[in-house]
């Protein structure tokens, strides 16, 4: 884990990002226990309540659960879970904006797709 935060984002928002990256990478799997509430007030050294602010809405969520007296939990389907949401947010901050530009430009499909090939074997 990484102790530095964007300061242009909300702590808890981060907090929770920093989880769900964990999930999507592979670094906590499905019923394995997350870090408690204290060891991430510990390392992050941040407020009690921020982080649980952050954590909540893992659970709000559904991402994580909670097991009464011996912590918090991945959700079985998470990682999919997380992956759904985050390609549909790729999707509308990303793509869709791209596209609206590239049609102002009179960029075609197939120039996009050559735009895209070139930069990724950079």
């Amino acid at each position: 884990m990484n102790g530095s935060f964007d300061s242009g984002k909300p702590l808890f928002l981060q907090i929770r990002d920093r989880i769900e990256d964990q999930i999507v990478n592979g670094q906590l799997r499905e019923h394995e226990q997350i870090p408690s509430t204290n060891q991430l007030v510990h390392f992050y050294k941040i407020n009690h309540i921020t982080v649980s602010k952050g954590i909540n809405l893992l659970v709000d969520s559904g991402v994580v659960y909670k097991k009464r007296g011996i912590g918090l939990f991945v959700a079985e389907g998470a990682r999919d879970q997380l992956l759904t949401q985050r390609k549909s947010a790729f999707a509308e901050q990303y793509v869709y904006p791209m596209l609206q530009e590239a049609g102002k430009l009179g960029v075609t499909e197939e120039d996009l797709l050559q735009m895209i090939r070139e930069y990724k074997g950079m």
